[in-house]
């Protein structure tokens, strides 16, 4: 790896974290991206806040490889000592607001798209992309950008999967449940009490299994995280009783098999609020996970959910960084890590252009 490349992703990544990048708001980021881009003049395009280009040799007729990461962060955690806006490089640590969440992984896949942009005579085509909106699944992110981006064959995802390969990941839905009932008296026992309805059918959840357990995900879950009567009054029986399901899905199962499930069981309306974020797989012999393999790397289902559930063709999820440093107070990455995770990606990649 050039040590120049190695260099600029890493001051790419202090310019991303000194300015503020929350969903929606990722205007200055994708900015910055562009400044980079112009610097070494390498034409890109930008569609909303997601930036994306294509290497210098780019056929149309030849298969394309994609390589993504997103520059959106959350909010601060409130345990924040640090200022979350300030990189601060200590003991080999680079702390700062979205380092590990994604900016280790967005550096490092912009740092290998660098190395190959030049190439001529590949067999592949090398795109990048930039996408905004990931940490809220919104519709203004990859998926806004992919239509521009021409015939993508597989791609990697950068996420911080301490560099082992995450080759399933599991769907995510959210159903917003109604319980009916008829509101009365209290003391009179009157009425028909709807959230009697939603205890029911909250206890038919907390017990139900689905039968398909996969080897890399394991069980499909139902969890019921939210409950509200809207009735604030003690002495009133509730005509109404909502709930909310957080569904996560194994690549076993469909939503609408989850659905079916529901509707067989439950005594409550429901809704799912969006059925896109779905299960994905990559086959284990897939020429980039056979590449991983190669570099001695390992690979797992992951519990969590990324832009991979919005890829319409086999995605790798894998990156720089630890996932359960997301989120955190004085969020952090290891300065080797994004070193390591150029060599990686560089390492993979050149094994299939």
């Amino acid at each position: 790896m050039n040590k120049i490349i190695y260099e600029n992703a890493v001051g790419l990544l202090k310019q991303l974290i000194s300015t503020p990048s929350f969903s929606k708001e990722e205007n200055d980021t994708a900015e910055i991206i562009c400044a980079f881009f112009s610097k070494h003049a390498i034409p890109f395009a930008r569609v909303g806040n997601n930036i994306y280009a294509k290497n210098k040799h780019y056929d149309a007729s030849k298969p394309s490889i994609l390589l993504n990461s997103h520059h959106d962060t959350v909010l601060p955690n409130k345990g924040y000592t640090m200022d979350p806006f300030t990189p601060v490089e200590k003991d080999g640590k680079l702390y700062g607001l979205g380092s590990n969440d994604a900016g280790g992984c967005l550096v490092s896949l912009i740092a290998t798209f660098l190395h190959f942009y030049e190439r001529e005579h590949m067999s592949h085509n090398v795109v990048f992309a930039a996408s905004a909106e990931e940490e809220i699944s919104g519709v203004n992110g990859i998926e806004l950008v992919l239509p521009f981006l021409g015939k993508i064959d597989f791609g990697i995802v950068g996420e911080p999967t301490k560099l082992e390969m995450a080759v399933a990941e599991r769907g995510l839905m959210v159903i917003d449940c109604l319980a009916i009932g008829r509101a009365g008296h209290a003391a009179r026992k009157e009425g028909e009490n709807a959230l009697y309805k939603a205890v029911d059918d909250i206890n038919w959840i907390r017990n139900y299994q689905f039968d398909k357990v996969s080897d890399l995900l394991g069980e499909s879950r139902l969890t019921v995280t939210v409950i509200d009567t809207d009735n604030k009054q003690h002495n009133v029986v509730p005509a109404q009783c909502k709930f909310v399901i957080d569904v996560r899905v194994n690549e076993l199962y469909t939503f609408d098999e989850i659905l079916a499930a529901l509707k067989a069981n439950l005594k409550s309306q429901f809704k799912p609020r969006t059925t896109r974020m779905k299960s994905t797989s990559i086959a284990l012999d897939h020429p980039l996970v056979k590449a991983g393999i190669n570099l001695g790397k390992g690979y797992y289902g992951s519990p969590t959910t990324s832009d991979k559930a919005l890829m319409p063709f086999p995605t790798l999820k894998m990156g720089p960084g630890d996932s359960a440093r997301s989120h955190t107070a004085n969020e952090f990455i290891y300065l080797s890590e994004i070193e390591d995770g150029i060599n990686t990606y560089i390492k993979m990649v050149e094994q299939i252009v």
